[in-house]
């Protein structure tokens, strides 16, 4: 299908999808996030691809929510409007997602980078959450998963005081996976993203199912749901074509069976 606010292309077993309101640094309206989840779970479904990469602009992965439309709103048409509901349908994504960041990388901008699996950034990225400074706070997840991700010290140093930090800061801190100059940005995303395509992708789709589990409950809940994960693989074809193919030392051919 055709979108407005988005740029959806397909290379290989990657899906690509590029963020593309110029005019407001990709800000993340309700048209923009409803066409990013409908391309999401396009992608999901569409069995040839094994990977997609989320990315932006040069200067502007995604500067934040649009203020002039959330500012008309009050708590009832939030509610009623149900804006939440597409993030948690993102969350359900069961293929990897890599965030491929330049520039501004703020707000729902952050929110979104950290709903991805394998953050790359350029040396010009820069991520924050500033709601703080219009009188809110976070709303699509960063007290919960910034939090999880870099610590509650450097999460409320973030959130209570809305300074953005720099991609180098943001790599020490653990927020982000690698730092690439800005021309390298997609070769280094797409690099990734044909060596996690070339494993079997029953094993990544679980993999990445029990990695998120370990956000949400107690280590022995997730304990045994990787266990219970790790048995259920042993029934597909690639396992046994996976380990055949390490003792023949030979490579695998994996068939997503």
């Amino acid at each position: 299908m055709s979108y407005q606010n988005i740029v959806v292309t397909k290379e290989g077993s990657t899906g690509i999808v590029q963020l593309n309101r110029p005019n407001a640094l990709n800000a993340l309206n309700f048209a923009l996030m409803a066409e990013l989840v409908k391309a999401f779970e396009e992608l999901d479904n569409d069995q040839e691809i094994r990977v997609i990469i989320l990315t932006g602009s040069e200067r502007a992965f995604a500067a934040g929510a649009d203020i002039k439309e959330m500012s008309q709103a009050g708590p009832v048409d939030l509610i009623l409007g149900r804006r939440f509901e597409l993030w948690d349908r993102l969350r359900r994504i069961s293929k990897p997602i890599i965030a491929a960041i330049s520039g501004y990388c703020l707000g729902g901008g952050n929110e979104l980078a950290m709903n991805c699996d394998i953050i790359i950034a350029t040396e010009t990225a820069s991520f924050g959450q500033p709601e703080i400074n219009v009188g809110i706070m976070p709303g699509a997840g960063a007290t919960q998963r910034l939090t999880r991700a870099i610590g509650k010290y450097r999460a409320m140093e973030m959130i209570l005081t809305g300074r953005p930090i720099t991609a180098a800061e943001a790599r020490q801190i653990g927020l982000v996976n690698r730092i690439v100059p800005a021309e390298s940005l997609m070769v280094e995303a797409k690099k990734i993203a044909n060596e996690i395509s070339s494993k079997p992708a029953i094993s990544i789709r679980a993999a990445k199912e029990a990695i998120l589990k370990a956000q949400d409950t107690t280590l022995e809940v997730g304990l045994e749901f990787e266990r219970k994960s790790f048995y259920t693989l042993f029934a597909t074809d690639d396992s046994k074509e996976g380990m055949k193919a390490f003792l023949e030392k030979r490579k695998p051919v994996f068939k997503g069976k």
